[in-house]
């Protein structure tokens, strides 16, 4: 039997071959590895700045081993030795100390002055930090898609939509453009994040720190630290990290998610409107009974993975920056669910982009929502009059549209009549709803260019 198929989670079950990433950077093998790489960089630390004469040239060795590459072997370990400590940290302290049995003087240096907060905050800033250029990289395939689409429909003249109903037209590509544009925000907003940790102790006074060592600048030997893994430094905090950066991260995920969410949701609206048609594969199956159908399944699988991904942030930005005074452990089963967000998104970013790789726009279907539906020219009418200075211009016009058809005939006729200025009658005679796009074309183009 597949064992896969016992899996509790889809992520690792139907998913799995869809969040390999997410895996690699947020699994619990990947949270262990962090956890040894800190705590072999720190013992360095320490050795170098306050033990130099125990640095003899094969402990020097094993360490430059080790903060190079971290042997699964060793990670197996740390889960062994937490069956009997119950403690993950813990666990991970007495593997790494298991590494230098030649020397109990450098076993006993082994998470020197630290508590599992200072590994933990530090763990978890690398595993944010090393996933970051991979989420940049997920956003910028789908701004990517989306501009390609975009310029290939910039000028497909379409009815645009208002609460559901007809609205002056627009074009196909610049609605496309329209989300490729907000998700260049968030990216560049995305792009600025710094991640941080705390390092002082127990509750990050440095309490054994100075009685140790009262002549050492705390602070400093802190700061340079993590700056060798690109962190930056909390430097008042409670046992823990506060974690306001990664709410700020995680809301800025959650509108990354809800940009996407809308893009899904129109697109599914297009493709039921007939404005966009569905490559079809051979062999897929759109139902079980209706073998006609070519389903958006692609977007409606990326419309629930986002939404699973937001529920998971927002609970996440919620959960993290509370914690009862010093610190409880309510946030520690939370972090771990880090990935599970970043998994959803995974996902659906690879689902939408194969969506998005289906599309073919239905010109046809298009062309014809707009063929002499002369009442979305009823804006322009109406703009017309008010520069004329008829103040009831608006009113005129809205008692020959709402709610109606308005034919070529009628338009020109409401032209004629209620107009006086020859000019403005020349401009409003020569207009269809199929030229009446204002600047969309333009903005269809990429940002940069417009």
């Amino acid at each position: 039997m597949n064992d896969s198929l016992k899996n509790l989670s889809p992520l690792d079950g139907r998913y799995q071959t869809k969040t390999k990433k997410t895996r690699e950077l947020f699994s619990e093998f990947a949270l262990i590895k962090q956890r040894i790489k800190v705590e072999i960089f720190w013992l360095n630390y320490f050795l170098t700045n306050f033990k130099p004469e125990l640095l003899n040239e094969k402990i020097q060795e094993k360490i430059n081993t080790l903060q190079k590459n971290v042997p699964d072997p060793l990670i197996e370990r740390v889960k062994e030795i937490e069956n009997t400590t119950n403690h993950d940290v813990k666990a991970v302290e007495l593997a790494v100390a298991e590494q230098f049995e030649e020397s109990e003087e450098i076993q006993s240096l082994v998470h020197i002055f630290l508590t599992s907060e200072d590994i933990n905050s530090l763990s978890y800033a690398l595993m944010l930090k090393n996933a970051h250029p991979i989420l940049l990289a997920w956003i910028d395939e789908m701004i990517i898609a989306l501009e390609d689409l975009a310029e290939k429909n910039k000028e497909v003249t379409m009815l645009a939509r208002t609460h559901g109903q007809p609205a002056s037209p627009t074009t196909l590509g610049k609605e496309l453009n329209v989300f490729a544009t907000r998700l260049k925000k968030e990216k560049r907003f995305l792009s600025d994040k710094k991640f941080y940790a705390k390092w002082g102790g127990a509750t990050a006074n440095y309490n054994p720190h100075l009685l140790a060592y009262p002549e050492e600048d705390w602070i400093k030997h802190s700061k340079e630290f993590l700056s060798n893994f690109g962190v930056k430094f909390t430097k008042v905090a409670t046992q823990i990290e506060p974690h306001d950066y990664m709410a700020d991260l995680f809301q800025n995920i959650q509108r990354v998610n809800n940009i996407m969410l809308d893009l899904t949701q129109d697109v599914w609206s297009y493709i039921a409107f007939d404005y966009f048609s569905l490559k079809m594969k051979k062999n897929e199956v759109g139902s079980s009974t209706m073998p006609h159908k070519v389903n958006p399944i692609d977007f409606e699988n990326a419309e629930g993975n986002l939404g699973l991904s937001n529920a998971i942030f927002s609970h996440l930005a919620d959960k993290l920056t509370v914690s009862r005074l010093q610190r409880d452990l309510s946030d520690s089963t939370v972090l771990r669910n880090i990935g599970t967000g970043y998994g959803y998104f995974e996902i659906a970013q690879s689902s939408t982009l194969k969506g998005l790789s289906k599309l073919e726009a239905n010109t046809i279907e298009i062309s014809k929502d707009l063929d002499g539906r002369y009442e979305l020219l009823a804006e322009a009418l109406q703009s017309f009059l008010r520069l004329e200075g008829k103040k009831d211009g608006y009113d005129q016009v809205k008692s020959l549209s709402r709610g109606m058809k308005m034919d070529k005939d009628i338009y020109l006729k409401a032209v004629e009549e209620l107009l006086d200025n020859e000019e403005h009658k020349k401009i409003l005679r020569s207009l269809t709803p199929e030229k009446y796009k204002g600047l969309a074309s333009a903005l269809a183009k990429k940002e940069d260019e417009i």
